[in-house]
């Protein structure tokens, strides 16, 4: 395929970007100028990619004149390096080819996360916490903020169902395959004869939603205040700081109650609805191309089951691209990110095939 045409557009972006980062106004719209800055810096690495696939070509090109030479010490050298040179080549064309697909344009926004207990009672709502807890601690590495938005604690010290958004960089790109239901299969403390038990927690990841992807209309919307509700001796429960916000068209009702500011509760509670309404968007858009629906990654809907996690061995199993690894320790510590790894590379191999472009 040939991308000198597509290369060329993007170099002539990223020239106007460069001279638009110049003015001095540049950050007066802080919001305009962290989206630029991102792309911006997203067209400097394909263009160095690329760079350095031309002067690749040319290695390689040079080598193989080189193999066919009289000079035996010198053909052997050449014939050497070309495998090495043709499997960088390769990476470097895929990481190209990556790059220059059309991007999703709700990749480079901020996620809300919603986990909720699933089959298992009291041990679904723990493990619901210990999966936030390693969402947590992954955002910490990659220097993300983690705020809670609303939740529902059960009353083992687990969540029936909580809501965090994490800000930062790429969030709703990397996190997104987590959506689905999660499998755990461990002994719960309670158990006194030591069997295994299986329970299950939904997460579902939204982007964050604008104004402009959703709009929610006066006569749309009623938002009411009331009482919060918890455990007895709370300060939030000694207030009527708890906002309730009913979306009538859809029937979506959302809750927030976590925070002691009324204004603050509302805040969250329109930004779940939002991101919630989204999502709602998306499936709908989504069933329209139904049989050409990618099937890799799955849907990424609430109901597929996408993952296990079995204590007793130490592993954990995506069942999307079955692989399985045993460092299921680890992995609860956050360190997921070989999996979101191969889980991104499979969705780009995929919209590649789609774009005819592998």
């Amino acid at each position: 395929m040939n991308y000198e045409p597509v290369i060329a557009l993007r170099r002539q972006r990223f020239e106007d970007l460069e001279i638009m980062m110049g003015l001095p106004d540049f950050f007066d719209d802080a919001k305009r100028a962290t989206t630029l800055v991102r792309e911006h810096r997203t067209l400097q690495k394909l263009l160095n990619d690329w760079d350095t696939y031309q002067k690749t070509i040319g290695e390689l090109q040079e080598n193989r004149e080189m193999a066919n030479s009289t000079d035996e010490e010198l053909a052997a050298m050449a014939a050497e390096e070309i495998p090495l040179l043709e499997k960088r080549l390769a990476k470097l064309e895929e990481a190209v080819q990556f790059a220059i697909l059309p991007p999703d344009p709700l990749e480079g926004r901020d996620a809300l996360i919603e986990i909720r207990a699933g089959t298992g009672g009291d041990e679904a709502s723990l493990f619901a916490a210990d999966l936030l807890r390693m969402y947590t601690r992954f955002a910490e590495t990659r220097g993300w903020k983690v705020e809670p938005m609303e939740s529902s604690p059960s009353e083992v010290g687990g969540f029936k169902e909580v809501v965090v958004k994490i800000s930062g960089e790429d969030v709703f790109r990397v996190l997104k395959y987590e959506s689905g239901v999660h499998r755990v299969q461990r002994v719960p403390a309670t158990e006194a004869q030591g069997r295994i038990h299986t329970s299950t927690a939904t997460v579902a990841v939204l982007p964050e939603a604008e104004d402009v992807d959703v709009e929610l209309k006066d006569g749309d919307v009623r938002i009411e205040v009331c009482r919060s509700s918890g455990a007895g001796g709370q300060g939030v429960n000694t207030t009527d700081s708890a906002v309730q916000v009913l979306h009538i068209p859809t029937g979506l009702i959302v809750r927030c109650q976590d925070g002691r500011s009324q204004i603050k509760n509302k805040e969250k509670a329109l930004s779940i609805l939002r991101a919630r309404l989204l999502e709602k968007k998306q499936q709908e858009e989504a069933a329209k191309y139904s049989a050409h629906r990618r099937n890799l990654i799955g849907s990424g809907g609430r109901e597929e089951k996408i993952r296990t996690y079995n204590y007793p061995q130490n592993r954990v199993t995506d069942h999307r691209i079955e692989e399985t690894m045993y460092n299921l320790t680890g992995f609860m510590e956050g360190k997921i990110e070989d999996f979101t790894n191969l889980l991104l590379t499979s969705d780009l191999h995929e919209r590649l095939a789609e774009a005819g472009m592998n």
